[in-house]
C-alpha cells in the first residue's frame, strides 16, 4: 500500500496499551492529506486505506477529524501516543496533536466509549458462536480486556479531558480477561460500575463539540497540498 502525504502515523493497538504479548499483532494508525485539487473534481479520493501484514490503516485528514469529533475511541489514540510509537511526525501532524484536548466533548466521549464497550460485552454474551473451542477463550479475554480499557479510558478522557494511552498494571487486563473466559457474566459489574461513574461525574468537556480548530487545522492541510504536487509537511 503506498500512500503519500502521510502526516502523522504510529504503532496503536494492545502494543500501544502496554498489552501485547508474544504473537500479538502490531496495529499502525495514521492519517493523510489527499491532495486538494483532488477534492475538486467528480470523484473523490478514498478517504481510507487498510492493509494488512503488516496491518494498517490510514484515514484521510477530514475523515479523521470526523470520526475523532465524533468521540471515536480507535482514531482518538492516534494523538495521545507516547513519542517513542510516533512512527512519521510531521510539522502539521504536531499541529493537531496541538489541537488535541479541543476535539471530544461529553456526550459523544460518553456514548462512544460506552458504546463500545457494551458491544465488547454482547461479544462476550455470544461467546464461541462461529468460533473454534480452542479460540474460544481466547476471543472472549481479548473482548474483555478491550472491554475494560475502553471503560477506563473513556472514563478518563471524560473526567479529566486527558487520555492516557498505556495502562496501568497491564497484568490486571489478563487477569480480567482470563475471569471473563471463565465466566463471562463477570465482566458485567464492572460495566456497571462505570457506567455509574460516567452518570455521577461532572465532565471537563463541553457538552457538545467545537470544530473550530478541526476546521482551521484542515483548512491549513488543504492550503499546503492545493498543489497537484503538494510538498511535504
Amino acid at each position: 500500500m503506498t500512500v503519500t502525504n502521510i502526516l502523522l502515523s504510529g504503532i496503536v493497538g494492545s502494543t500501544a496499551y502496554g498489552l501485547a504479548r508474544e504473537g500479538s499483532d502490531v496495529d499502525r494508525l495514521g492519517l493523510f492529506a489527499a491532495p486538494t485539487e483532488e477534492l475538486h473534481g467528480l470523484h473523490t479520493p478514498k478517504e481510507s486505506h487498510v492493509s494488512t501484514a503488516p496491518d494498517r490503516t490510514l484515514h484521510e485528514a477530514a475523515k479523521w477529524c470526523r470520526l475523532a469529533l465524533g468521540g471515536n475511541p480507535t482514531v482518538m489514540e492516534l494523538v495521545w501516543l507516547p513519542d517513542e510509537l510516533y512512527e512519521v511526525r510531521t510539522p502539521l501532524g504536531d499541529d493537531l496533536i496541538g489541537i488535541r484536548t479541543t476535539l471530544p466533548s461529553a456526550r459523544r466521549v460518553r456514548d462512544a466509549y460506552l458504546g463500545y464497550a457494551t458491544q465488547q460485552f454482547r461479544k462476550l454474551q455470544n461467546r464461541g458462536e462461529h468460533t473454534p473451542e480452542a479460540q474460544t477463550g481466547k476471543r472472549i479475554a481479548k473482548h474483555a480486556r478491550h472491554l475494560k480499557r475502553l471503560c477506563t479510558q473513556g472514563y478518563e478522557l471524560y473526567a479529566t479531558g486527558q487520555l492516557t494511552i498505556r495502562v496501568d498494571d497491564p497484568e490486571s487486563y489478563h487477569r480480567f480477561g482470563e475471569q471473563v473466559a471463565a465466566d463471562p457474566e463477570a465482566a458485567l459489574p464492572l460495566l456497571r460500575d462505570f457506567e455509574e461513574k460516567f452518570t455521577e461525574t461532572r465532565s471537563v468537556l463541553p457538552e457538545q463539540p467545537d470544530e473550530t480548530a478541526a476546521e482551521a487545522w484542515l483548512r491549513r492541510v488543504r492550503r499546503h497540498f492545493y498543489a497537484a504536487q503538494g510538498a511535504p509537511a
